[in-house]
């Protein structure tokens, strides 16, 4: 049975976060010259990069972004603390401000193009609210969806995946095969739409700019439908387990 949290349909909740996350994270990599907002960590490597080639531009958004991630992640668990204090469904909130945050990285990328230079207060603006938008998801999936796989970060899910498959590659029947198949059922479909985000975010960025982001916007409040009428607040212990 599902839990509360995700309603009765998890499997397309983790389907439509994980095309949100890779289409977002497309699309600022694409409009804003190389910014990653889903996996920050990324940023480092292309810091590593651009100082090699002393190249500095894009510097102060890719600096940024870690601590802005690290804010939008403590942001998100006081809130979902504050509601299990108050016996109140935290994931509704929390997929909401996520929204919104889209909706501003849209507007201030609107605003601001054509970017030319990612330096810019506006284009840094811009991707710092891409940045918190994919905080909060991250926070979210840690504390109240643990039972979905990974929606923003997909290695851990192509490497279970790759494991399963070279179990049912070995032998198709056995209790081990039969774990590996429901693992792959659960695993593969989120990172085939994490692919399939990225795909359409790079291909509609550059059609429509940063009105490509009504997209995921969109796909965010599908999913607050499908959890509303079963979310129910969940005590979340450190480090994003369940009580």
């Amino acid at each position: 049975m599902a839990s509360p949290a995700v309603g009765s349909r998890p499997a397309t909740v983790a389907v439509l976060l994980s095309f949100v996350a890779g289409y977002v994270d497309t699309v600022g990599f694409v409009a804003l010259f190389g910014l990653f907002t889903a996996h920050v960590t990324g940023n480092f490597v292309l810091i590593g990069a651009a100082l090699s080639r002393d190249a500095h531009g894009g510097l102060i958004a890719k600096l940024a972004a870690l601590p802005v991630f690290i804010l939008a992640v403590a942001a998100t668990t006081w809130f979902v603390q504050a509601r299990n204090r108050t016996a109140k469904p935290a994931l509704p909130g929390i997929l909401l401000a996520q929204a919104l945050l889209l909706a501003a990285f849209a507007a201030v990328g609107v605003i601001a193009a054509p970017i030319t230079d990612i330096d810019t207060p506006l284009a840094v603006l811009a991707g710092l609210l891409g940045v918190a938008a994919m905080g909060t998801q991250n926070a979210a999936s840690r504390l109240l969806l643990t039972e979905l796989p990974p929606t923003t970060v997909m290695t851990g899910g192509v490497t279970q995946f790759s494991i399963d498959a070279t179990y049912l590659l070995r032998s198709a029947a056995g209790p081990e095969a039969a774990a590996a198949r429901a693992r792959l059922l659960k695993f593969a479909p989120p990172v085939g739409a994490f692919a399939v985000g990225a795909i359409a975010g790079a291909v509609l960025v550059t059609q429509l700019g940063f009105l490509a982001l009504l997209l995921p916007i969109l796909a965010l409040l599908i999913v607050m439908r499908l959890t509303w009428p079963a979310a129910v607040p969940v005590v979340e212990k450190a480090g994003g387990t369940r009580a």
